[in-house]
């Protein structure tokens, strides 16, 4: 028979048990206890092993002195359990102690495996530990809380990979490309400037969305001192946090414990973390520790028995399966409650099904209901999972807990990320407006919108305004900065910097979650890479000369980020607020204006008017009444010193915010 580690087909398995045989045709035949901890349960007297594999004849256990090297130190055997489940339970104190799993199917032993349930592993994430985890909390640490949100769209979400913040010679980190360096205070750059954490209080966000930050395969944690990069796309234990980051990948329990020093000084500095999870796909496949432990299950095939692939990485997850399900929202859990995380961002979220990702917002909002979820609401390809049960954006109206990029809003401000020279509203593209009108009201229902006249979605997808996020850039794809300069090599650099400030402005102003990407604020660069996942630190680093280049600019977004935290009008909490008091009053090509009434959500404005002017050249608009200028191209006066009447001139590429109180 074919073995199912090497095809991931299960035409008919058969397993021994101690009495009789079990045959199973296909993997909805596979017990399911849904109910049962498969977690490792530690204390001093004993320590409990339990590992699912219906289709094992064998497993042993393997207990190691170190986290790499040498040969065990015992084998012990698991027993059979039922429901496939395999158990053993050594009484004394095993806390330090390294292990293994290995499962023998059809007569052949696989590779060891820490388990897909590991919480600590040893260097490049090849044995995991027991580990008492009250060793490696932080002094505080049960006191410790993060932000209070009743809204995901109050979160200003920063987008970063942690490498990125503090590699550069001018960081002034003590140390670069850790987690305890990401959250050093008092660092200084070119002639003093604010870097690192300090620079992220100074700006005002309210959130850090990190880059996947679980133990991934692509960096060798034993070579640390040669530089490498990754984003940390390729998953390998889901549980456990990423060694290179640490000051010592070799103890299971230092990167765990720094891990929580850094969650801790973001929430003692006023900032939640929200985590980047990629559970639709795993790094390997043949040999991944889920393939290690039930070959074939924790996957989607098609109905040949080929793998299948949404994710364009070689496999992705069947998370419509019971025990995957169990997996991801179990996982989420215990990042939760472990680490203190105040949310989840889910990579190519559409490749799971959306019962599941319903599930994992409930649970998830039962152990902090501050926490929020979103994702991409798309697959990199195709899959066996039928539309109409993934979680993509046009079905977020089915995920009322859940949130989803805007993709209409990101290519409607500045072009398709696709096409490198394709151009937006901010950049000179004619019937981009209504993309960016359904951005502005968080991708609801609204009667001033033409949904046939948006670039993706042809009508609304989101309950609520807070289910959409706003954003024109991120981690993937070109930098905006790096977009409008390929995209409008005419323009001058004062008009390519317009742009990119423009589309930022919109975000911050629109009714979804406001999400940007790091550096933004300083004109990030990749030198042109659209790609830059295992590109050197001198492209994806976050250049701190250019905070000195562009302080005109950082102040630019000091601004607009205090504007959204001070008008919760910008940020209505519910469809009908935003249908009531927003109201559209002209768009053209390069024009859009609107007003919002009433005090929105409390707002201490009683009227604001907004209008964004994309154009090369300035426009002269005609609000009737006397207002109060807010904002007027660069200059930000929220006190509304100065008034108009009737008449004012918009700069060229500019937003222009009026209010009356």
């Amino acid at each position: 028979m074919k073995h199912v580690f090497m095809y991931f087909l299960v035409l008919s398995t058969i397993i021994s048990c101690s009495e009789k045989k079990v045959t199973y045709t296909s993997f909805t035949e596979y017990p399911t206890p849904t109910e049962t901890s498969l977690w490792l349960e530690y204390t001093k007297e004993a320590t409990t092993f339990k590992i699912w594999s219906p289709i094992a004849e064998k497993i042993q256990l393997h207990l190691y002195k170190e986290g790499d090297g040498g040969t065990p130190l015992e084998t012990i055997g698991l027993h059979r359990e039922g429901q496939g489940i395999w158990t053993q339970q050594i009484n004394r104190d095993l806390h330090g102690m390294y292990y293994t799993y290995q499962i023998m199917i059809d007569g052949i032993w696989l590779e060891e495996t820490p388990g897909i349930y590991a919480k600590a592993t040893g260097v490049n994430g090849k044995r995991a530990m027991v580990l008492d985890f009250e060793t490696t909390d932080p002094e505080g640490w049960h006191q410790d809380k993060g932000s209070v949100v009743k809204y995901p769209n109050e979160a200003i979400i920063y987008e970063l990979h942690i490498r990125d913040m503090t590699i550069h010679p001018k960081s002034g980190s003590t140390t670069p490309g850790t987690y305890l360096g990401l959250v050093e205070q008092g660092t200084k750059g070119t002639d003093g400037i604010v870097t690192g954490m300090d620079h992220l209080k100074e700006l005002g966000i309210t959130h850090v969305h990190l880059l996947p930050t679980y133990d991934h395969y692509s960096i060798d944690e034993t070579k640390l001192d040669t530089p490498q990069f990754n984003w940390g796309y390729d998953p390998q234990n889901y549980n456990v946090p990423e060694g290179s980051f640490s000051s010592d990948p070799y103890h299971a329990e230092v990167r765990i414990k720094e891990f929580k020093e850094m969650v801790k000084a973001f929430h003692d500095n006023g900032i939640g973390v929200i985590l980047d999870v990629v559970y639709n796909h795993t790094g390997k496949t043949k040999n991944s520790n889920f393939n290690l432990e039930v070959p074939g299950y924790y996957y989607r095939q098609w109905e040949d028995g080929k793998p299948s692939d949404a994710s364009a990485c070689g496999n992705e997850t069947a998370s419509d399966r019971t025990m995957v399900q169990k997996y991801i929202t179990e996982s989420i859990v215990y990042w939760a409650k472990e680490y203190h995380l105040d949310g989840f961002r889910f990579d190519l979220m559409g490749i799971h099904d959306i019962e599941t990702m319903n599930k994992v917002a409930e649970t998830v909002k039962t152990v902090n209901p501050n926490i929020f979820v979103y994702g991409e609401g798309w697959t990199a390809g195709d899959s066996p999972l039928p539309e109409e049960k993934r979680a993509l954006k046009k079905n977020t109206l089915k995920m009322p807990q859940i949130s989803a990029f805007s993709d209409d809003l990101r290519d409607g401000l500045k072009g398709s990320v696709f096409k490198e020279e394709s151009t937006g509203f901010v950049s000179g593209a004619k019937n981009e407006e209504e993309s960016v009108k359904m951005g502005i009201v968080g991708s609801i229902k609204h009667p001033q919108i033409d949904y046939t006249k948006v670039n993706y979605s042809k009508t609304h997808w989101a309950n609520e305004p807070w289910q959409s996020v706003s954003y024109v850039s991120c981690h993937d794809n070109h930098t905006v900065y790096d977009k409008l300069k390929i995209s409008r090599i005419d323009a001058t650099e004062e008009e390519q910097i317009a742009m990119q400030k423009l589309t930022n402005a919109i975000v911050m102003t629109s009714q979804g979650i406001a999400f940007i990407h790091a550096g933004a604020e300083m004109l990030r660069t990749k030198n042109g890479e659209h790609n830059s996942y295992n590109l050197p630190d001198s492209i994806n680093q976050i250049d701190w000369n250019r905070k000195k280049i562009y302080t005109d600019v950082v102040e630019y977004y000091k601004h607009l980020i205090m504007l959204r935290k001070e008008h919760p009008a910008f940020r209505m909490t519910d469809a009908n607020a935003v249908r009531t008091n927003l109201e559209f009053k002209e768009d053209k090509n390069g024009l859009i204006s609107y007003q919002i009434s009433n005090n929105a959500n409390g707002d201490r404005w009683r009227n604001i008017y907004v209008v964004y002017n994309a154009n090369p050249e300035a426009v002269i608009y005609r609000p009737k009444g006397v207002w109060k200028i807010a904002v007027l191209g660069d200059s930000f006066d929220l006190e509304g010193t100065k008034n108009v009447k009737d008449k004012i001139t918009v700069p060229p590429i500019s937003m222009m915010v009026l209010f009356q109180e």
